[in-house]
């Protein structure tokens, strides 16, 4: 491999050359204390036991492989993002005539709604991250969707009437709360945070901006408003508090939303958005070439997400390695690290391969970006 260093470029801080993007395959256990839970048949305490039990094994599993930040596989989660907005003050949990339309399958539908004025205060995932520091002697890295995550998929009609007449007023309660997360977040320990963002990614796709202008929207002013909320909640970070950002284009059983290159909002993203680092999905075609890495600015640092999550098969490393030589011709090979394109259960029905694969891929990863940057 011609960029194969001579020197070591390995990370003492996140995002770290060899990285995840946070959610793991559910494991068999956990879907079965699940099961009983909905069923009345064991306690709120009797899941929570379990919970701990498997975040235990697969934070060891992590460890073991040689990550050095590790997630809790979001094992205490249904949805990527729905259990974080779910627990926000003002955000009721509402059931939909039908779920979101994936390619070829649609998810639960339930969704988010803002029933009253938007707040951070008490957050269950405050004490769901204190579990995951106290279980590992890595980093521990908390997700969390992006405050954009909670207007993109329905808009104003996700909020009731009469509560946000002007949506300057909702942007900005929002953008607050988030605020109050990063900081909540930082007291608690956290010094690896994520925020998910697929629009990101959807604004590069031609039929979701078609969706977004047909229900009132302008794509190129939202990304814009989703931009300053974002920026707004990252600038209260202290210096030794990492913030990245993931987006792809859509995850659900191994299917997608999206599709297209980030040409259209690489040079904004990159420049504007004020965050450490960029977990970004190239693992198909559909996800376009490495060219808009030809704006990543010095100090800022992209996580290649060249391995898919949405099979089981094996990538072979020499293809990986090729690929980041190819990303490498238009970002310093300093600023890019390797991951998953996505998480391996956004949500908690999981992607279509075995969990024997999945540990596989992030052995993988950790083996080639040794192989590449040292460390």
């Amino acid at each position: 491999m011609s960029q194969t260093t001579v020197k070591n470029l390995a990370r003492k801080r996140p995002p770290f050359r060899a990285d995840m993007v946070g959610s793991l395959l559910r494991s068999a256990a956990l879907r079965d204390a699940r099961a009983k839970h909905e069923k009345g048949e064991i306690s709120a305490a009797a899941l929570r036991d379990v919970e701990d039990a498997e975040i235990r094994k697969i934070v060891k599993r992590q460890e073991d492989i040689g990550l050095q930040a590790v997630t809790d596989g979001e094992f205490r989660r249904s949805w990527w993002h729905y259990d974080f907005l779910w627990n926000l003050d003002g955000i009721s949990r509402v059931k939909l005539e039908k779920g979101i339309q994936f390619a070829g399958v649609q998810t639960r539908a339930e969704s988010p709604q803002v029933t009253g004025k938007i707040g951070f205060s008490k957050h269950p995932h405050l004490d769901h991250f204190r579990f995951l520091k106290g279980a590992t002697s890595r980093v521990a890295k908390m997700t969390i969707p992006s405050p954009s995550m909670l207007h993109y998929r329905g808009g104003r009609k996700q909020i009731n009437p009469g509560l946000y007449p002007d949506l300057e007023e909702y942007y900005a309660d929002l953008a607050g709360a988030y605020a109050k997360a990063v900081k909540a977040f930082y007291d608690a320990g956290c010094r690896y945070l994520q925020l998910d963002d697929t629009s990101l990614s959807y604004f590069c796709d031609a039929g979701q901006r078609r969706m977004l202008q047909e229900r009132g929207d302008d794509p190129d002013q939202l990304i814009r408003r989703y931009k300053e909320m974002i920026n707004t909640a990252t600038k209260v970070r202290p210096a030794d508090m990492t913030i990245t950002t993931h987006t792809c284009r859509g995850n659900f059983m191994s299917t997608h939303v999206a599709s297209g290159g980030y040409d259209p909002v690489a040079k904004f993203i990159f420049e504007e958005i004020d965050v450490d680092g960029y977990f970004m999905e190239w693992d198909d075609e559909r996800s376009g070439g490495f060219e808009p890495l030809r704006h990543l600015p010095k100090g800022k640092l992209v996580v290649l997400g060249l391995v898919t999550t949405k099979h089981g098969t094996l990538e072979k490393k020499d293809d990986i390695k090729r690929r980041i030589d190819a990303a490498a011709k238009f970002a310093p090979l300093d600023q890019l690290c390797l991951s998953p394109q996505c998480g391996f259960a956004s949500t908690e029905e999981g992607n279509v391969l075995a969990e024997d694969d999945q540990w596989r891929k992030l052995e993988m990863i950790v083996e080639i970006a040794r192989e590449v940057w040292g460390g």
